[in-house]
């Protein structure tokens, strides 16, 4: 089921998912007048700017790029090469990670299509294409993925992981989950966390699907930071605010 409006035999779009909004309003310009200074700045402290100091790489400090798709593959993500090709798979389990992952791809360029899986969970894939080609030769051992030595954690990569596979755990924590089969990918995946100033807790498959716990007020408010606010199709609580 295509939701790049391509297939014209699939049911419309906006009767299951809405159409995508912007997160972020443009910001107003006023015809033929000279340009608004900014304000001016105050210096931070150095511990306002310790505090800040990773924000720098949060959701909102740069424009969308393809290399965001990292999110995904630190989480459930998978990648599946073909000739020149690759494509970007992950499975949800729920309709507002749909909604919330095809409209990041989109703005990546990506087209995007999903389907219901098995468990009342959805499918959302990409297209084979070359522009992802890369990305699946950083991850991709032979068939096996693992991250590459560089990896690291932005808050856009954050975000992608968060949208795809975050879960809040009451009465106060976040679970980011990994993929059941990426054995090899967790201890890295953790590094790059804990790279990030968010240290977790890695729950073993014995204890449910894996994942890294967030626990803690200040990797908690981290965690927001990065991540930016919760996109329009979040339903309440399910975003760190």
């Amino acid at each position: 089921m295509s939701l790049s409006g391509l297939d014209d035999t699939a049911a419309e779009p906006s009767a299951l998912f809405p159409a995508p909004e912007s997160d972020a309003p443009a910001p107003a310009r006023r015809r033929g007048g000279p340009a608004q200074p900014s304000p001016p700045r105050r210096e931070p402290s150095q511990g306002a700017e310790a505090d800040r100091q990773l924000v720098f790489f949060g959701a909102d400090a740069a424009e969308p790029t393809v290399a965001d798709l990292a999110g995904l593959l630190a989480g459930p993500g998978e990648v599946v090469r073909m000739g020149g090709t690759a494509r970007l798979s992950v499975q949800v389990d729920a309709a507002w990670r749909v909604h919330v992952l095809v409209a990041e791809l989109a703005s990546r360029g990506l087209a995007a299509s999903w389907e219901p899986t098995e468990g009342e969970r959805h499918a959302v894939r990409t297209s084979y294409t070359r522009v992802l080609k890369p990305l699946a030769a950083a991850w991709l051992h032979g068939t096996a993925k693992r991250p590459p030595a560089t990896f690291h954690l932005t808050g856009r990569r954050l975000r992608l992981w968060l949208a795809a596979a975050g879960t809040p755990e009451p009465p106060g924590g976040f679970l980011l989950r990994l993929g059941a089969d990426d054995r090899e990918c967790w201890e890295p995946i953790g590094v790059a966390l804990a790279a990030a100033g968010l240290a977790g807790t890695l729950l073993s498959p014995a204890e449910g699907d894996p994942a890294y716990q967030i626990t803690g007020r200040r990797r908690l408010a981290r965690l927001a930071e990065l991540v930016g606010r919760p996109p329009r199709a979040a339903p309440a609580g399910a975003w760190p605010t």
